[in-house]
């Protein structure tokens, strides 16, 4: 598969850091559809938002504690060999804080799952992490 190098500029406590990611060519183009979409100027804009958001969400469940309940929703391809009995698996490894799910069709080959949790904090991050 053919990578693409970008240059991006970051700005770290008002210094400027330069660094070059490769990528699959089908990511940037997925990635700049969506910066154009949400009105970025650059690749950088949106990738220094990308690696904020990145960062806040890690920050966050870095702060969750204690018995949590959650859900968790999946769109996948059902085309996609092995994800289904990979994600059948993981709900079983992770069975004592898997309270339901459910699955729905949304297109002849998209998948709708929807997790509902109940647990220490540490098993819910174990299994999103292990869904990731």
């Amino acid at each position: 598969m053919a990578h693409t190098v970008i240059r991006i500029t970051m700005t770290i406590d008002n210094e400027l850091s330069h660094i070059g990611v490769s990528l699959p060519k089908p990511l940037l183009d997925q990635f700049d559809e969506i910066i154009n979409y949400r009105g970025y100027s650059s690749r950088s804009e949106g990738i220094r938002d990308a690696i904020r958001s990145y960062i806040q969400h890690h920050k966050w469940m870095a702060d969750v504690k204690g018995d949590q309940q959650g859900v968790i929703t999946m769109i996948y391809d059902h085309d996609q060999r092995g994800l289904l009995t990979m994600l059948t698996d993981i709900q079983h490894e992770f069975k004592a804080i898997v309270q339901a799910s459910l699955h729905s069709h949304v297109t002849e080959n998209r998948y709708l799952e929807v997790i509902l949790l109940r647990g220490d904090e540490t098993q819910l991050k174990a299994l999103a992490e292990r869904l990731m």
